[in-house]
């Protein structure tokens, strides 16, 4: 058994490598960013047949064993205007997994071809996402507050305070 563990995953800082794999030397083993895993990171075993997750949340260690055809296919996914990026697609977006970055375009279609050919998955082009428009931000007290309180007016006191002005001085008698 081989196992690819210096070409790709995630590099160390300043290193101006990116994330490719070949197709055609698999088992690989690398790891990748992910946001929920505690340190950010993952690692992943990719085989022919299976796919093997292991991540620690909140101090839980776990390991997934997922079978390949349980993915959707091979995704395009465009990150800027720029680079690009072949992704394992999964239903659940965080069981998604980063397969090649790169900036040549034809590289990465060559790529995409060879790697949808090597797990018989069909090639998927991911729509361009926009950024979503901003949520309109509703007051966080709103809720908290009796409707009621909401509706009542301002009440008048019946014998408003004695407001003494310009005088030099006020004594309080009993």
């Amino acid at each position: 058994m081989r196992r690819q563990t210096a070409t790709g995953g995630s590099n160390s800082a300043g290193s101006g490598r990116v994330l490719r794999l070949d197709p055609l030397s698999l088992p690989v083993s690398y790891s990748a960013h992910d946001t929920r895993a505690d340190g950010g990171i993952r690692q992943i075993e990719l085989h022919r047949e299976r796919v093997v997750l292991r991540r620690a949340v909140s101090g839980m260690r776990m390991a997934l064993n997922l079978r390949v055809s349980d993915f959707l296919g091979i995704a395009l996914r465009e990150i800027d205007d720029t680079q690009m990026m072949l992704i394992l697609a999964h239903r659940d977006p965080s069981l998604s997994i980063p397969i090649c970055v790169s900036d040549d375009q034809d590289e990465i279609v060559t790529a995409w071809a060879m790697w949808s050919e090597t797990f018989a998955l069909p090639q998927l082009q991911e729509p361009k996402r926009d950024a979503a428009p901003r949520r309109r931000r509703r007051n966080a007290i709103r809720s908290r507050r009796p409707r009621f309180l909401m509706r009542r007016r301002v009440g008048h006191l019946l014998n408003p305070a004695s407001v003494h002005r310009g005088e030099r001085e006020i004594i309080a008698r009993s």
